[in-house]
């Protein structure tokens, strides 16, 4: 039976409730501080906003706690790559989180700028190796024989629900979900092409467990819930202030969890059912251990969460399952990066962020975690300096 942590939390004593859930997760069991191990940040937008992307406390947090128990920065590889609609350094700055890697003294791998190599699974794949990339399949040599720990967050995601139904864009059983763990090496493994995986969103996050399987000795999840993202995820979400941090081995049971206590039944989740089908972890909530120091029942907890896709998914979901399929075509000449990536920049960076989302931000500004936030500076203190990979 997989054990999940979780913690309650305050703004005042984060980085030490990240040290001591890490600790009630006994991880140094699990992870040597003699190797070498990849920290996967999860950025879903370039800004910041709330529930996003990793949050600087839950890095902080991270990155403190490994040096403290003894991991060299040396050996600490934060990670992250760009999708067709956002960007490493500015992601960097908008999160605040290049002076926490530079204090911690760790290294920062922008996965653009590592080889990627060709991948054969010695376990079939449902779609990543034929249907989404058909000519070879390649992953980042960098990742091969590493450990990785994942830093999600607790939020909605429009691609991840459950398949079929007529479209709606208030309809979480037509294509309403969440993004946890398992969809964190979504953004590491693939390449700027992952967008065409949207059509097979659950097969691929289950191919991309079985390669993790095969690649990392050891796996784990660190979610943050401090703020959680609630709606149009995952970027125009209403921020809930929720308190709590989760940690976990299991990726599938992690995923579950966070299912279960957002307010979804994990198993009507496609790509969790799909993956406990397939013995890849545990999505039955009933099968999982949930360990906490606060005496909350976990399971009985359901934060009413209700998924709203955004325009752009919506859209993109139309193009690629819905009335618009005979568009789809085009998404695979150059007139993709001119049509719904402009649109799609247009729509968030431009209108969204700067008429709800701004009065969204001002609010949470008022609360603990807003005032945190602005504490961290956003660029490199005088004497600071961002280490990037070596060439291994």
């Amino acid at each position: 039976m997989p054990k999940i942590y979780i913690k309650k939390v305050t703004a005042e004593t984060i980085l030490k409730d990240y040290a001591d859930l890490m600790d009630m997760t006994n991880y140094t069991k699990h992870f040597d501080p003699k190797k070498k191990l990849i920290v996967k940040l999860n950025l879903s937008w370039s800004k910041y906003f709330p529930a996003c992307s990793s949050p600087p406390w839950q890095v902080e947090g991270v990155l403190k706690k490994l040096r403290e128990d003894g991991f060299k920065g040396e050996n600490i590889f934060t990670a992250e790559n760009r999708t067709v609609v956002t960007n490493i350094s500015k992601g960097l700055n908008g999160n605040k989180w290049k002076p926490i890697i530079s204090k911690y003294n760790c290294y920062f791998v922008p996965l653009t700028r590592v080889k990627f190599i060709p991948f054969k699974s010695k376990i079939p794949l449902h779609v990543l190796d034929s249907v989404i990339f058909p000519k070879g399949f390649s992953i980042p040599a960098f990742y091969i024989g590493k450990n990785i720990m994942h830093l999600p967050t607790f939020k909605t995601h429009g691609h991840t629900g459950a398949k079929g139904g007529k479209f709606s864009r208030e309809n979480p059983e037509t294509g309403g979900g969440i993004t946890c763990a398992m969809k964190n090496a979504f953004g590491g493994l693939l390449t700027k092409r992952r967008h065409f995986s949207h059509q097979y969103m659950s097969e691929v996050l289950v191919d991309l467990l079985i390669i993790q399987k095969q690649i990392h000795p050891n796996i784990m999840a660190i979610v943050d819930g401090t703020v959680a993202g609630d709606g149009e995820g995952p970027r125009c979400m209403i921020p809930r202030i929720k308190n709590i941090i989760m940690a976990g081995y299991d990726q599938v049971a992690v995923d579950a969890v966070a299912a279960s206590i957002m307010g979804f039944d994990p198993l009507k989740l496609p790509f969790i059912k799909l993956a406990h089908d397939e013995g890849l972890g545990v999505g039955d909530i009933d099968q999982i251990e949930i360990i906490t120091d606060d005496g909350i029942d976990y399971k009985k907890v359901n934060w009413g969460f209700k998924v709203k896709r955004s325009l752009v998914i919506w859209g993109d979901q139309m193009v690629r399952k819905g009335r618009l399929k005979f568009l789809e075509p085009l998404l695979h000449t150059w007139l993709f990066n001119v049509g719904p990536v402009m649109l799609s920049t247009i729509y968030h960076d431009l209108y969204w962020i700067n008429t709800v989302g701004r009065k969204r931000i001002k609010e949470y500004n008022k609360t603990e975690w807003g005032k945190l936030f602005k504490k961290y500076p956003s660029d490199l203190l005088p004497g600071q300096q961002l280490n990037k990979i070596r060439h291994e």
